[in-house]
């Protein structure tokens, strides 16, 4: 019997809670550990099938958004796993050794729903690659050779460089991303220096409407609007944009959380998909089980909305059905005396 990858997202998606090669080869005939292994080991699954998967399902709107966000793949208790390394996780709050998965939405604004379209493995040690190299990779795949319509780009403080920004607006493409509060800006038109953004007066024309301000080491005609944003009562973003025609900022505070899309992604990735659970060492069957994971996730996303569920109702329904059939024809029939 032939093992394909076909086979090892069917055990990703049908699998609750066990989500090993060993528990994999108990529940198939015919198929050992090291088959699997070796066909893992010897495949090679690319960032290009999750594209050739979604490509016909994917809802397109001129005026949709990308959002690009990275996530840490928790790897803390098997550190001879090869593209792992220590790094900053934001769900941790810390350090951890992990893989770090870097990811783009495609968020369609009109009607709410999302697909993950691309991603890179954060590996710097073998391809010598910063996180910001990779985003301008998938933006540029984006629009040069999937031809997505997209408008937006949305993205954290951690990817709001001078380089990337520029390079967005290159690209004709409006960003929208939060600033750090010691970034250097000007709001004076050289009147005065440099200033730091928690330092900046307000009035309450920009507080509605933003300002106008000049990123420090920024080409000179290029300027940004600043906005002044609530998150919550006790935090404020500032968020910048290309777009200078843009004048309200309960308009930018909606368009913020679009970027949240991208969160709901990796909890459900990671919750319902098996990605953190392969504690193989080869770093080319961890790249495969996380393509796999993400096409799978794909296929639940798909029934999600052609069925209305949520996508923890399809994977958990699975185990709903087994004890439908359990209690109509139990394999362990009950006996009392």
């Amino acid at each position: 019997m032939r093992f394909t990858k076909l086979n090892y997202c069917q055990y990703l998606l049908s699998s609750q809670i066990n989500y090993t090669l060993t528990n994999l080869a108990e529940h198939l005939e015919q198929i050992s550990h090291d088959k699997i292994n070796r066909y893992l080991k010897n495949e090679k699954l690319t960032p290009r099938l999750i594209w050739d998967n979604i490509k016909d399902v994917i809802e397109i709107n001129n005026n949709s958004y990308v959002v690009f966000d990275d996530t840490v793949i928790d790897k803390r208790h098997a550190t001879e796993i090869e593209t792992s390394k220590r790094q900053y996780s934001g769900n941790e709050h810390g350090v951890i050794q992990g893989i770090g998965l870097i990811n783009c939405i495609y968020v369609n604004y009109e009607t709410g729903k999302f697909w993950v379209v691309d991603y890179r493995i954060y590996d710097p040690d073998r391809d010598g690659k910063t996180k910001i190299d990779h985003v301008m990779e998938m933006l540029q795949n984006l629009v040069y050779h999937k031809n997505l319509s997209f408008q937006h780009v949305l993205m954290d403080t951690w990817y709001a460089t001078n380089k990337l920004m520029l390079y967005i607006d290159g690209l004709g493409k409006y960003y929208y991303c939060p600033l750090k509060r010691n970034r250097l800006v000007d709001d004076t038109s050289g009147q005065e220096d440099y200033k730091r953004i928690e330092f900046l007066s307000w009035n309450e024309k920009e507080l509605k409407s933003g300002k106008i301000v000049k990123i420090k080491k920024f080409p000179q005609a290029k300027k940004v609007k600043l906005f002044r944003v609530s998150v919550s009562t006790d935090r404020t973003d500032f968020i910048a944009t290309n777009d200078l025609s843009q004048d309200s900022t309960d308009v930018v505070q909606k368009v913020c959380k679009v970027r949240w899309k991208v969160e709901e992604f990796h909890r459900e990735l990671k919750q319902l998909t098996g990605l953190e659970s392969c504690q193989c060492r080869k770093g080319r069957i961890q790249r495969n089980h996380i393509a796999c994971a993400i096409l799978v996730w794909l296929r639940l996303k798909d029934l999600a909305y052609k069925t209305g569920q949520t996508i923890y109702q399809i994977k958990h329904g699975l185990l709903s059905n087994y004890l439908v059939q359990q209690l109509k024809r139990p394999d362990v029939p009950m006996f009392i005396t």
